[in-house]
């Protein structure tokens, strides 16, 4: 089992050991108002407070900066991983417009953590991926340009992620806006065709994120493929679910960071 702090492994037509770049630090925020979590979404832990603010600002939440009396901000644990709680307190009186406006928010907040409002359900309990099913170095490319080959859309758009599976030979592939609705669209094509997701590997157009590696554990896949960077987050739970996390798939040349066993040869 690959340390996740450790060296990375990159295939340039044979395997190097490189040391990546500093992994963009990505944890559950909640965001809570006088003692009710409104929401957690996955943030990077820093200007927090501007967070907060911001977040209560634009969701209609309050007015104006004045209605806010107090802030502060808490680390917290969910599952072993640390979390942050960004907490703000308002002038007496908005308590109950809160109660009424929090509840017609569940949904639609969050970046791939729609409907979440608690940390705990942010980072759920961890079920390792069983599969072994493994592929050789030389066909992350192929995986790369098969999920390409299928974005319809964003041939005629740049603005559309995509998530395909690739079994080793061809790739099933769903499009969206949104990187999370992607890959939520290639689980319920998956599940429409019986296909099992523990024989092959999702490969993205986007950078992986710690809810990606989520939905790719509960899919079953054992291999996640990134064209961009992962978090450090996305790593660590990659580690803890069995994933083989492969990043900067671009070309010829890719990143392995986790499990290495499923590609042969490394």
């Amino acid at each position: 089992m690959r340390d996740v702090t450790g060296g990375v492994l990159r295939w340039e037509g044979g395997w190097h050991s490189i040391e990546p770049p500093p992994a963009p630090q990505e944890c559950p925020v909640a965001i809570v108002i006088d003692g009710m979590s409104q929401a957690v979404l996955m943030a990077t832990p820093q200007d927090l407070r501007d967070f907060a603010l911001g977040f209560a600002l634009t969701e209609g939440l309050i007015a104006t900066p004045e209605d806010v009396e107090g802030f502060e901000e808490a680390e917290v644990e969910a599952g072993g991983f640390p979390a942050r709680e960004a907490r703000l307190w308002l002038r007496p009186g908005l308590a109950a417009r809160l109660a009424e406006r929090r509840r017609s928010m569940v949904g639609p907040v969050g970046c791939g953590l729609c409907g979440v409002d608690s940390i705990e359900a942010a980072l759920p309990e961890i079920v390792p991926v069983a599969s072994d099913w493994s592929m050789p170095p030389g066909d992350v490319a192929p995986a790369m340009a098969a999920l390409s080959q299928g974005q319809v859309l964003r041939r005629q758009t740049p603005a559309i992620h995509g998530a395909a599976f690739w079994d080793g030979a061809r790739a099933v592939t769903r499009e969206d806006v949104g990187r999370h609705n992607a890959l939520d669209k290639l689980a319920g094509a998956l599940a429409r065709a019986g296909q099992s997701g523990g024989q092959g590997a999702i490969v993205m157009s986007s950078r992986l994120s710690v809810d990606l590696v989520q939905k790719a554990a509960r899919i079953g896949a054992p291999i996640l493929i990134g064209a961009s960077a992962p978090t450090a987050l996305a790593l660590a739970w990659a580690e803890r679910a069995g994933i083989t996390l492969i990043a900067r798939a671009r070309g010829e040349s890719f990143d392995l960071y986790t499990h290495p066993r499923r590609i042969a040869g490394s």
